[in-house]
């Protein structure tokens, strides 16, 4: 029996009964023996079978599954001793759903989907062996942490490395636009290049001029962002990998815009068809002087990029609107509308409630913990990635008078739960740096030179986190608890030091530096005057018990590190992103992120097959109180724990907030009804603002169905 073949199995029905609540209890065994059946069923009968790890490599290779020369850089012997140090530490999937996805979406197949050429073990040594480019000692490491779980690639690394047909390793991609044609049609073109090859775009309109501003040598006048938006969704549907995905993008544009209300209305659901976008993702970038206009409830100007540009002559993204409201709104060669405020600002909680958009961005939050000479503008897909951009000029012949750097995302994941146990915490982080240096270093996105040369210059990375209400919940600690927030405010502690120890290792092994170090605050030293305060180390006894055994760096160490910094440099740009990390959470049998979990069984809907149920990582008798879901959670306890990693976080995180429609009572003070109101969005905005927050994604609103029996109502069982 074949993949293609496969005819009665249980574990799908096994795995639905999960669901079934059996006098007031979760039959969770009904799990394990789903993921037994799977592997006795599926995954053991069309597993091809080789007798060696050199015969399946040489297989691999002659039939153009793998690539050759990655293999070449090590012995025979030492692959064949790797393997079976991975084989020998008998990894088994949790759950059911942990080993589906795993032979899904990432087991290598064969050619005519029919037999699996690879298991778990396989995938991790191809990571292993192709991050640590031959590099024996690194590749065991690697290897190591990979199997154990305590480091997780990003889904395109973890999918891709190895193979001879695949694509790139990043995740997404950041492109700002300046407001000429050239730069209109080349960003066009690289939207294609990019969906094409793998990972969302996103891209930044706000320089672009406002529907109506004149256009120099013509009678007309400009269309504004919208018709572009437009163009950009086409350009997505269009380059979709052959129809395998569809083509992810993101639009960035600026609240002081005068196109802000057009932008934010082509995504309610009664928006004429000529402006609707039905498949982009749409952000908006608030400076400091929005919320203080709101707080006044005072007028807001919304002012003309194109007037900006001409008047002093940096484009729109690059103008502090914060510092200069004043000044533009007195100066009458800018043009300028009037709204309010609070108009506004319910307009986009009226959004967030009917669709989650629009993200949004605290750009001078941003820049103002950037240690980077130079200006944070947007973000990506998923509101996470925050790296300075320079603008490109473009002449008519499409060629750049000036190269600009845009923006790759090259993204990995420490698995909390896992990592804690670690015998060596810097050594697992410092290997996990060097894996994400080597997809930095080989990237070579030629068809975007722009998106080259920020990449050629920055060598950045963003090394995230996952499984935090996991590893909470299994330490019978709440999340949103002040031991929560100490243990998050450590953690991202330890990663920012030992990122930062080993970026610097390899600065001084290699003699470069990423581009400007010398007038970043790294090079000056005050990027450490917080931390060489030695402030920063565990406090209560209970996170002291929890990081026990684990170096914690003190006041000396911070300043050693500083001094070592500051004499050798680092070698990337930035270090750190906390991406929402979905489908790859699930293999690691942890809560996505580090938001709380959802539901304590969740359902999700899987093409062709229908409803698999998962249950919480750890879920047990034992932890079940601690598994509040995020629906009925205080959303200023998940700001609170984001705010604690911002902290030492030195790009963004991606924070979603979790809402019900008729939401519980008590849960907020000032509610005096249960139905979600645009209020409750602007006062939980305002706070993330407030608490230092720099991102928030989507918003999440749960309409509760008193008539549907699934997961809610298991969510309410006892074990």
């Amino acid at each position: 029996m074949s993949l293609k073949e496969l005819g009665d199995v249980s574990y799908f029905r096994l795995n639905n009964e999960i669901n079934r609540p059996v006098h007031g209890q979760i039959p969770l065994h009904k799990d394990k023996e789903a993921l037994k059946a799977f592997f006795k069923e599926n995954v053991k009968p069309n597993l091809r079978q080789f007798d060696s790890i050199t015969d399946k490599i040489n297989y691999l290779i002659e039939e153009d599954y793998i690539e050759e020369a990655f293999i070449r850089k090590y012995q025979p012997e030492f692959i064949e001793k790797l393997s079976a140090k991975l084989h020998a530490v008998d990894f088994r999937f949790k759950s059911f759903m942990a080993a589906y996805k795993f032979h899904q979406q990432y087991a290598l197949k064969s050619n005519d989907g029919t037999e699996y050429l690879e298991d778990i073990e396989d995938r991790v040594m191809f990571n292993a062996l192709y991050f640590a480019d031959g590099n024996e000692q690194l590749a065991e490491d690697l290897a190591e942490e990979m199997i154990n779980q305590r480091y997780q690639p990003a889904t395109p690394s973890f999918l891709n490395a190895g193979r001879s047909r695949r694509g790139e390793f990043v995740s997404c991609f950041l492109i700002s636009v300046t407001d000429d044609m050239n730069a209109i049609g080349r960003s066009i073109n690289s939207a294609l290049q990019l969906s094409r090859i793998g990972g969302g775009v996103g891209i930044s309109l706000s320089n672009l001029r406002e529907a109506g501003a004149p256009i120099k040598g013509f009678d007309g006048a400009a269309s504004g962002v919208v018709p572009v938006m437009k163009l950009f969704e086409d350009s997505f549907s269009y380059s979709n990998q052959l129809g395998q995905r569809q083509g992810a993008g993101a639009v960035y544009l600026d609240i002081f815009h005068p196109d802000i209300l057009a932008f934010l209305s082509t995504k309610k659901e009664n928006a004429d068809e000529k402006v609707r976008v039905k498949t982009l993702s749409l952000g908006i970038t608030v400076p400091d002087k929005f919320y203080e206009l709101a707080r006044k409830n005072e007028d807001m100007y919304l002012f003309s990029p194109y007037s900006i540009e001409r008047e002093y002559g940096v484009p729109y993204s690059y103008f502090d609107i914060t510092a200069r409201y004043d000044e533009l709104v007195a100066n009458p060669n800018i043009r300028k509308t009037k709204v309010k405020a609070r108009d506004l600002e319910t307009e986009i909680s009226k959004l967030q409630q009917e669709s989650g958009y629009p993200y949004i961005i605290n750009v001078d939050t941003a820049n103002r913990s950037n240690p980077i000479d130079g200006k944070i503008i947007m973000s990506n897909l998923c509101s996470e990635v925050l790296q300075i951009q320079k603008p490109s000029i473009i002449n008519d012949g499409q060629e750049y008078l000036t190269m600009g750097t845009d923006i790759s995302c090259n993204l990995g994941s420490t698995n909390i739960v896992n990592l804690m146990k670690s015998p060596d915490f810097g050594k697992s982080i410092k290997a996990m740096t060097r894996a994400l240096t080597f997809v930095t270093d080989t990237s070579n996105i030629t068809a975007v030179p722009s998106i080259k040369n920020g990449n050629d210059q920055g060598h950045t990375i963003g090394l995230g986190a996952m499984g935090l209400h996991s590893y909470l919940a299994q330490h019978h600690i709440q999340y949103g608890s002040p031991e929560s927030i100490e243990f998050t405010d450590i953690y991202f502690m330890l990663m920012n030091y030992w990122t930062l120890v080993e970026s610097n290792n390899i600065a001084r092994e290699r003699g470069v530096t990423f581009h400007n170090f010398e007038n970043s605050k790294y090079a000056d030293g005050t990027y450490f005057d917080k931390y060489v305060t030695g402030k920063y180390v565990p406090k209560s006894d209970r996170v002291k018990e929890l990081f026990d055994g684990h170096f914690i760096p003190q006041a000396k160490d911070w300043e050693a590190l500083r001094d070592a910094v500051m004499a050798d440099g680092l070698y990337h740009q930035n270090r750190l992103a906390v991406a929402p990390n979905g489908s790859i959470s699930y293999i690691n049998d942890v809560s996505a992120s580090i938001h709380p979990i959802t539901q304590r069984i969740e359902e999700r809907q899987e093409k062709k097959i229908g409803k698999i149920y998962y249950p919480a990582a750890g879920l047990s008798t034992d932890t079940i109180p601690y598994y509040t879901s995020a629906y009925d959670m205080d959303m200023r306890k998940v700001i609170d724990v984001y705010a604690a990693a911002t902290e030492h976080v030195d790009q963004g995180l991606s924070m979603t907030l979790f809402l019900r429609s008729e939401m519980p009572a008590g849960l907020y003070e000032w509610k005096t009804e249960s139905k979600q109101t645009t209020r409750d969005l602007s006062i939980l905005r305002n706070y993330a603002f407030n608490k230092g927050v720099k991102s928030i994604y989507y918003v999440r609103t749960f309409t509760d169905d008193g008539d549907e029996v699934g997961a809610n109502q298991c969510e309410s069982c006892v074990i």
